[in-house]
């Protein structure tokens, strides 16, 4: 079985992969140490390990190396969040993906919001974005079609309406050759469970402290869950605490 056939079978509905996204090589070895089945990475964590902000202040070149080093130390799949593309145009979106896909990894996280301004992009532009990857990746590249619908309000907005937005977006990113839709900042139940009944792609849930816990999350028919920037925060910590008691 190919990596790419390996990582798409791991998403199973009611039985998600877990994934503890890394930001470095070292990071990714410990991880799949632990017993990970896969490895992605988180945007914000890659950026910040490196001293860069998150919304693509990491230079793409530093970001496909990063990749490149995770892919090298690792017997796993590999996901990178590779954000917005880099780029708003498809062409040049799809040239960027195509740098990554080239580093060995199998698939990346790409979000509809605009990146470095406001709002998001409108669903047949971002179908655009989606299908032009599709093409310049090949079939079996994991395209993980990430919508912000939810990360952009507040979650009391959280309702029916957006709801029918975002399963408007997982059919038009379905369409265009997505393989997975991420739904961060979606944390009501019923809600999830209802986008994961009427998504034509599995679902991919990110944890956070004060969330449903897993099992809760799974019987919603998630096929997917992801740890986002949390594990490299508890990392940081981890440090800035053993760093103060040695400094004192």
């Amino acid at each position: 079985m190919s990596r790419f056939a390996e990582f798409d079978a791991l998403h199973v509905p009611g039985a998600p992969l877990v994934l503890v996204n890394v930001w470095d090589a070292g990071s990714a070895r410990a991880v799949a140490a632990a017993g990970a089945k896969a490895i992605a990475t988180g945007s914000a964590s890659v950026a910040a390990a490196s001293g860069f902000s998150d919304a693509e202040s990491l230079p793409l070149d530093l970001a496909v190396a990063n990749a490149r080093r995770i892919v090298g130390a690792v017997d796993l799949p590999v996901s990178i969040d590779f954000e917005g593309g880099y780029a708003v145009a498809p062409d040049a979106v799809a040239s960027n993906v195509a740098l990554l896909a080239a580093t060995g990894a199998i698939g990346c996280n790409f979000e509809d919001q605009v990146i470095g301004g406001s709002g998001m992009h409108a669903p047949e532009v971002q179908a655009a974005r989606i299908a032009a990857i599709r093409a310049a990746t090949g079939p079996d590249f994991f395209i993980n079609a990430r919508t912000d619908l939810f990360l952009q309000a507040a979650p009391e907005t959280h309702d029916a309406a957006k709801v029918d937005a975002a399963i408007a977006r997982a059919h038009a990113y379905a369409a265009a050759g997505a393989s997975g839709f991420f739904v961060p900042g979606l944390a009501d139940l019923d809600l999830l469970a209802r986008v994961c009944r009427e998504s034509p792609l599995p679902v991919n849930f990110m944890a956070f402290p004060g969330a449903p816990d897993a099992a809760a999350v799974a019987a919603t028919g998630v096929a997917r869950i992801s740890h986002g920037p949390f594990p490299f925060r508890a990392a940081m910590r981890a440090v800035e605490e053993a760093a103060g008691a040695v400094l004192g």
